[in-house]
């Protein structure tokens, strides 16, 4: 999967607020399933769904001992989202002048 591409599937999975609560749930360590369910407002089922979701975009990584399953955050994924956002917002001093030199506009 290209770079854009799998970040673009991150920020899909982070757009999500049950998803959102499941990662700031998990920030505190590994977990059940049963202990999340506990915790989120949502059907079995629906948190199958949602942790489907986090494992396949690697933000969650799944085990499974004996009939449980345990979920923690990724941690290599976890820094390579905070390096893709904290590139996003970072300036960049005069990226746009030319752009906007191209257009006609004016800076003022």
């Amino acid at each position: 999967m290209k770079t854009i591409e799998k970040e673009l599937k991150i920020l899909k999975a982070l757009a999500d607020p049950v998803r959102l609560k499941i990662l700031s749930i998990l920030s505190g360590g590994e977990l059940c399933a049963c202990s999340i369910l506990d915790l989120v407002s949502v059907s079995q089922s629906t948190l199958s769904h949602h942790m489907k979701t986090l494992i396949e975009c690697d933000l969650v990584i799944g085990r499974k001992d004996a009939t449980w399953m345990y979920y923690s955050i990724n941690i290599q994924t976890k820094s390579i989202v905070i390096k893709f956002i904290e590139n996003i917002l970072q300036e960049k001093p005069g990226l746009n002048e030319s752009r906007n030199t191209e257009k006609g506009c004016k800076n003022e």
